[in-house]
């Protein structure tokens, strides 16, 4: 199947990045000349990918096309377009509608959204996708895997949960600060904190059928200094800010979506 990416940001190079080094290596692609540093860059690298003229000729060029452009430039970019009867779209722009795609498309083609994160560049990444389809899931297995949801407030769920990297990355550095202020050097504290943290990513990987709660008392000793710590944490409103931010996160996707 040709591959073909409206977009050529972050994304569609982890995409890129991803597919090259799986089953799907020799698959053709063709991006678009948008961000031409990194469409160049990708063309080097791997030979099955090529640069477009334009988006236009992505399309054409393309069995299956993924939009990955800004959400502030997707719906001028769509409609200056024009898809094939038939031909995949997969839509990785954030609060842009199934419908929407499809309106603004021709109605011609089966639209699905994704959001693949940055990690499909490894392919370690579990994917949502919204409808189900199966060759776009073919695509998502590839690069980590696939969730197929049924219903847009589940996938739109999805969208605020992955919104947490930053917080992730924000909790790290907020205790990297915390032991710099009690005489640790900088650059040991995080050594440190990217280590343990790092290994509690795969702990999580590597017991995917284990309760989160399970795994919380597994690594609390009972009375111990890591219970109190998250003890602490929820009795300090931790957990209530971070419900209330993923609550933002969902008003503005809410928002974003009616209009």
């Amino acid at each position: 199947m040709r591959l073909g990416f409206v977009g050529s940001g972050a994304i569609t190079a982890a995409m890129v990045e991803g597919l090259s080094g799986g089953p799907l290596r020799d698959w053709p692609i063709v991006l678009s000349p948008r961000n031409a540093a990194v469409a160049a860059d990708l063309a080097a690298r791997f030979g099955q990918v090529r640069v477009a003229a334009d988006n236009q000729a992505v399309v054409d060029g393309a069995d299956m096309v993924f939009v990955a452009v800004r959400p502030q430039v997707a719906e001028a970019v769509l409609a200056g377009l024009r898809f094939r009867p038939g031909q995949s779209i997969v839509s990785l722009v954030a609060a842009l509608s199934v419908a929407r795609v499809a309106e603004l498309t021709g109605g011609l083609s089966p639209v699905v959204r994704a959001i693949p994160l940055p990690f499909v560049a490894a392919r370690t990444c579990v994917t949502p996708i919204h409808p189900a389809d199966a060759a776009v899931a073919a695509i998502f297995d590839d690069l980590g895997g696939t969730i197929a949801v049924e219903h847009i407030a589940e996938f739109d769920a999805y969208g605020v949960t992955s919104a947490l990297m930053a917080t992730y990355f924000g909790l790290v550095d907020t205790a990297a600060g915390w032991a710099a202020q009690q005489g640790l050097p900088r650059a040991a504290a995080e050594r440190y904190l990217r280590n343990l943290f790092g290994n509690l990513g795969d702990v999580l990987r590597r017991h995917p059928d284990l309760p989160l709660p399970v795994l919380r008392e597994e690594h609390s000793t009972r009375g111990g200094l890591n219970e109190m710590a998250h003890l602490r944490f929820e009795a300090e409103g931790g957990a209530a800010a971070l419900r209330a931010a993923m609550a933002a996160v969902k008003a503005r996707i809410d928002a974003a979506a009616q209009g």
